[in-house]
């Protein structure tokens, strides 16, 4: 597995190194054994504090995602991949139950973000009412994987990704769908009419 380490604002000298390649080949090897990726960064948290984020592509279509803060930039680290294991174990069963169906799961569409423009002072009509400054500049730079998979999988996929909303493919229709969470902390599922 590929480890990758980086710092904001924060010195990873080798004994932090060999930590995360420690902790995330543990992890790896307990439950998945041909994992792509990880990427640990370290930054500056309130308090003189450390933050770590782990991103870890697991398999193609399933990344994971955590987070932790603490005093000690070993002990942040820790807390992050704590938060990634919980989630694994969790959900350990579901996705060796439901090993037959990877084959959905690996199903990936493309979908890339648009750059809008904004009309610059001259093109706006005199009869406008909204002025150039009013508009939010769109940026986005991106693109991003669509997975081919059912309900349940998608919030799996939403949950071990560390997400609050994903954009699948329905393998059960054949249609863009989307769930979210909401702030109440349930699942919305918004699926387009017929």
């Amino acid at each position: 597995m590929d480890i990758r380490v980086s710092g904001h604002q924060v010195e990873t000298g080798e004994a932090l190194q060999g930590h995360v390649e420690n902790r995330l080949s543990s992890m790896a090897e307990k439950y998945f054994a041909n994992a792509i990726s990880a990427h640990a960064t370290f930054g500056r948290g309130p308090h003189d504090s450390f933050t770590a984020d782990i991103i870890a592509h697991v398999m193609h279509g399933v990344v994971l995602k955590g987070h932790g803060q603490s005093q000690d930039a070993h002990k942040a680290l820790d807390e992050a991949a704590d938060k990634i294991e919980k989630q694994l174990r969790r959900y350990k069963r579901r996705l060796n139950d439901r090993h037959h169906q990877t084959a959905h799961a690996l199903k990936m569409e493309e979908a890339a973000y648009t750059v809008f423009e904004i009309p610059s002072y001259e093109e706006q009509d005199e009869d406008d009412d909204q002025l150039v400054g009013d508009s939010p500049v769109i940026i986005a730079e991106t693109s991003a994987d669509i997975p081919e998979t059912s309900v349940s999988d998608a919030v799996m996929m939403m949950d071990l990704r560390n997400t609050s909303a994903l954009l699948f493919k329905n393998s059960g229709t054949g249609r863009h769908n989307m769930v979210y969470r909401r702030h109440d902390g349930t699942i919305g599922w918004v699926e387009p009419k017929s």
